[in-house]
């Protein structure tokens, strides 16, 4: 038997509850707490040099490894069940018996053996705790996500105020085509991972007095490695795969805005779900028309003759019909005018409004008509103390 599986074995005669100091039915929350309260306390990184306290954390990290481990536990507590109705001798060994249990040679490694290759029988039990020797008939990858997606999608100004199923073309990683995601030769064996021991992840130090849980760099949290590595992936169990897929976008959708587009991402593995698709998108500007919120916004033109003495100016409005503005005699230059429910779609169906701001034009030249009439506005305004407040 190797060192590993002689260690499995000795976890049997171990008292792991005594180890944490809590009692055999204790909730999963106390032992948890049991086990954060003696690692604080014996941590190496906090009490260097005691051997003593080295030691208690290795045990106290041993038994939360079975005891906060919830299938584990449970295996584990069948196990201890039968060994206290005389199942299994102390020793745990081959012999001829002895108090408590089997004559005739009995030999633990036999027990836990799948020698006719059938499932179901001890070795299923308890196999993973005490390294039964046809562990890999047992041992399940774990479900796996599929990994996130990112894409971006460009529309059109009215686009985003209306809504538009948009084709996207997705490039995401997946499992390799030729081994399917196991990272190894297709037809060759299949072995319990030696360094995380099929668990799929390993126990790191934070330098504090907790560990972490960091995936298996041996088998990337496959929890099994083969014999030789898959001549596609090179072990990595990862390929890529391209797809396309309508994506709706939804009226009234922002520039930069993200839509989350549930189980859309890369595909699952081991029967694990999809992850999901992130699509970044990007409205390109309209000539005429801004947005300000869930309003458009309009600059709309007007001579100073319009702004001083008012007029009706009609302007356009996006996918609808032309409405008029009505100003005022004396409308300031940036004045903003609101034409109700001309803007774009809210998330509720109604509509924003159309912000519509006057610029007051100055012409670049004059007719002679014109300009006399100007200079004679200008005569008859000349006594105005229009930048007195300037010099107050």
């Amino acid at each position: 038997m190797a060192d590993n599986e002689g260690f499995r074995n000795d976890w049997a005669t171990k008292d792991f509850y005594q180890v944490l100091g809590v009692a055999k039915d204790a909730s999963a929350a106390d032992v948890k707490k049991a086990y954060r309260k003696l690692a604080r306390e014996n941590h190496p990184d906090s009490n260097p040099g005691d051997e003593v306290k080295h030691e208690k954390f290795k045990a106290v990290a041993e038994a939360y490894d079975v005891v906060g481990d919830e299938a584990k536990r449970a295996k584990y507590d069948e196990f201890r069940s039968l060994q206290a109705r005389g199942g299994f001798g102390p020793g745990m060994g081959g012999g001829t018996g002895g108090p408590g249990g089997f004559g005739g040679g009995f030999n633990l490694d036999d027990l836990l053996r799948d020698r006719g290759g059938a499932a179901g029988g001890f070795g299923d039990m308890f196999g993973d705790l005490f390294g039964g020797g046809q562990r890999t008939r047992t041992q399940q990858p774990r479900p796996r996500r599929g990994a996130d997606v990112e894409s971006t999608a460009t529309i059109g100004f009215t686009d985003a105020l209306d809504g538009v199923t948009v084709s996207l073309r997705l490039t995401s990683d997946t499992a390799c085509a030729t081994c399917h995601g196991t990272g190894g030769k297709p037809g060759t064996r299949p072995h319990i991972c030696p360094e995380c021991e099929g668990a799929g992840f390993v126990v790191a130090g934070t330098g504090g007095a907790f560990s972490i849980n960091e995936t298996c760099p041996a088998c990337g949290g496959r929890q099994l490695v083969y014999d030789e590595a898959c001549p596609t992936c090179h072990g990595s169990g990862r390929g890529t795969s391209a797809r396309s897929i309508q994506a709706r976008i939804p009226a009234g959708v922002k520039d930069g805005a993200r839509i989350r587009l549930k189980g859309k991402g890369a595909p699952g593995e081991n029967g694990g779900p999809a992850g999901d698709l992130f699509v970044k998108v990007k409205v390109t500007p309209h000539r005429i028309f801004g947005r300000k919120d869930d309003n458009l916004t309009i600059e709309v033109p007007v001579s100073f003759d319009e702004a001083a003495l008012g007029a009706e100016v009609k302007i356009p409005t996006l996918g609808g019909a032309p409405v008029t503005l009505k100003l005022p005699p004396g409308t300031p230059n940036g004045r903003t005018f609101r034409v109700r429910g001309k803007g774009a779609t809210r998330r509720d169906g109604s509509k924003g409004d159309l912000l519509a701001t006057v610029e007051v034009q100055v012409p670049a030249s004059l007719d002679p008509t014109a300009r006399e009439a100007l200079e004679a506005y200008r005569a008859a305004t000349a006594g105005r103390p229009l930048r007195e407040g300037l010099f107050a």
